[in-house]
């Protein structure tokens, strides 16, 4: 008796079916996806293409910004921020103190985000030093300029701390530049997963090249 065919560990409810015969030919292409259906959460470029080739075509034309989150209390935005990340196309998500972190909210793209651990933040410093990338950190203390007030560095690491304490007194320390969202209400901070995706886009919105849009279906539809 035959097995059942395993379900894909990336299904959703929402994608498309099996692909008509003849099927496409090309490296790119699954054949198991293209025989069951692809109901993945991906662009519709990215259509019944195995994971290892989503991953290279975005490798390919990957953003030169960072992003880095503390993780020193189990944050749970850590997710969205990695959901963000590969949105917005960053280069690598860097997650610094605990190595387990809670990947529900990132909905399975961190199977296409690079993301590195560091123990410590004097790690994070030592891997940016290397690389010759400015720390930005994001957080409303004193000190700290409007995120929009002069242009992020194109080449960098955007630096997040935790919902609550913000960043460590060691990761201001190391930052070459603090920024803050600017906030109008009551409430002294915002979401720590939504301040990262407004930092982000404010990279994207500073340094994408004109006319590139970061889903290539949008331009193919306008």
């Amino acid at each position: 008796m035959t097995e059942p065919a395993q379900p894909h560990p990336e299904r959703t409810a929402h994608g498309v079916g099996p692909h008509a015969e003849p099927w496409p030919t090309g490296p790119q292409f699954d054949a198991e996806l293209l025989r069951d259906g692809d109901t993945r959460n991906v662009i519709d470029r990215y259509r019944y293409w195995s994971m290892q080739a989503i991953v290279a075509d975005l490798d390919a034309r990957r953003h030169p910004f960072h992003v880095a989150i503390e993780n020193w209390q189990h944050d749970l935005n850590i997710g969205s921020i990695v959901r963000s990340a590969n949105a917005f196309l960053a280069a690598e998500v860097h997650i610094v103190g605990r190595r387990r972190w809670n990947k529900r909210g990132a909905m399975v793209t961190d199977r296409y985000q690079h993301v590195r651990h560091h123990p410590t933040i004097d790690d994070l410093i030592a891997f940016a030093r290397d690389a010759d990338l400015p720390i930005v950190a994001v957080d409303n203390v004193p000190g700290s300029v409007a995120v929009d007030a002069a242009p992020l560095p194109r080449e960098c690491i955007l630096l997040f701390g935790q919902e609550g304490p913000g960043l460590s007194p060691e990761a201001l320390a190391a930052a070459d530049r603090v920024v803050e969202i600017r906030q109008f209400g009551s409430t002294r901070s915002i979401n720590a997963s939504a301040a990262a995706a407004i930092v982000m886009h404010e990279w994207v919105r500073v340094h994408a090249a004109a006319g590139e849009h970061p889903s290539p279906d949008a331009s193919a539809r306008a």
